[in-house]
């Protein structure tokens, strides 16, 4: 892979690789995220509209690769869709290298891009959603930096729920399984699901689906 772009991020010099077919997203010399498979991202999205309601709002926390809102996007029960992303240069890359993956997704209309840390944001809006896809570093158990970090704490994990409407559905993307997450997630929500997704090499992919009801 070649070096498609580099740019000053949050967590040290944000990097995009690419070969044409694939890419990746290294952070701070730290492997971030990749395009070569996207099941567990796509089911993060698919997971938080069943069952939602009809139109649904919902809110992307972590723009990623693109495979969580490209994948929601498909979906006619989305009336509305908000992608709070940190860094400018994930989302410039959207708009030139990473449409490869995603498209114009970020063109439809029904979609607001926030340039912003997800959990200032979430403290400042007054905003709820029918579902919330949080996919932030790689999960409750390795984040970069103290702001991803405080999403997965037992206050993060009430102000997700407060930003939920009723009967919203949460669903969480971790690269591994993490008990005491869960655990928090048990003790704000009705129902909470863990759904391993199998990967190529190590353990498989989680992800969390949490309900209000």
């Amino acid at each position: 892979m070649r070096v498609l772009d580099r740019a000053e991020g949050r967590h040290g010099e944000l990097v995009l690789r690419g070969d044409g077919r694939d890419f990746e997203i290294i952070s701070g010399g730290v492997f971030l995220m990749d395009t070569r498979d996207g099941r567990s991202e796509r089911l993060l999205a698919r997971e938080a509209l069943r069952g939602a309601a009809w139109p649904a709002r919902l809110l992307v926390g972590g723009l990623g690769v693109g495979f969580t809102l490209a994948e929601a996007l498909r979906s006619p029960a989305v009336a509305r869709l908000t992608v709070v992303e940190v860094e400018p240069a994930v989302i410039a890359w959207h708009r030139s290298h990473l449409r490869a993956v995603g498209g114009d997704a970020l063109a439809d209309p029904r979609v607001t891009v926030a340039r912003a840390e997800l959990g200032d944001w979430l403290a400042r809006s007054g905003e709820r959603f029918d579902a919330i896809c949080l996919d932030v570093d790689n999960g409750p158990g390795w984040t970069l930096g103290p702001g991803n970090r405080r999403l997965y704490t037992a206050a993060g994990v009430a102000v997700l729920r407060r930003r939920l409407a009723r009967g919203g559905i949460l669903t969480v993307w971790s690269a591994a399984a993490d008990d005491a997450f869960r655990a928090r997630l048990r003790r704000r929500f009705a129902t909470v699901e863990a759904v391993q997704v199998r990967v190529g090499r190590g353990a498989p992919d989680v992800v969390y689906v949490a309900r209000d009801g």
